[in-house]
């Protein structure tokens, strides 16, 4: 039973030797910011069609929400070190990029899109109750 159950967690070799090949910078590389974001992209696409059918499985959500960190914060740096880099890899990944809102006191936070949506609607009911 537990062998079933790391078909969800893991991708199948075939299928990350692929994503290395696609997305790697240069021959050899397996470890690139770029490899590393597009091997998290298809497994939280795996986790999440998982959860799609299995809405109780709270461990693999939280193991989703860990790979959804872990991908923010290497497309944060991405973005920092090599914009150009970071452009073309969401682009070819299909993913939206994450959102800077700006807080009230001036300091700004990044934010996935979706999560960017729920604030502004948050602040705008905090603003109409005021």
């Amino acid at each position: 039973m537990a062998s079933s159950l790391n078909i969800f967690r893991m991708l199948e070799k075939k299928k990350k030797q692929a994503i290395i090949k696609k997305f790697q910078t240069h021959a050899g590389d397996t470890g690139s910011n770029e490899v590393q974001i597009a091997i998290l992209v298809a497994e939280i696409e795996e986790l999440a069609d998982h959860l799609k059918s299995h809405p109780k499985d709270h461990s693999s959500r939280r193991g989703l929400l860990r790979k959804v960190s872990s991908r923010r914060n290497l497309m944060r740096y991405l973005k920092k070190e090599n914009p150009e880099s970071y452009e073309q890899l969401v682009k070819k990944l299909k993913i939206k990029p994450a959102k800077v809102i700006t807080k009230p006191d001036g300091a700004t936070i990044e934010v996935e899109e979706e999560l960017a949506e729920e604030i502004e609607l948050i602040g705008q009911k905090h603003e109409s109750a005021n």
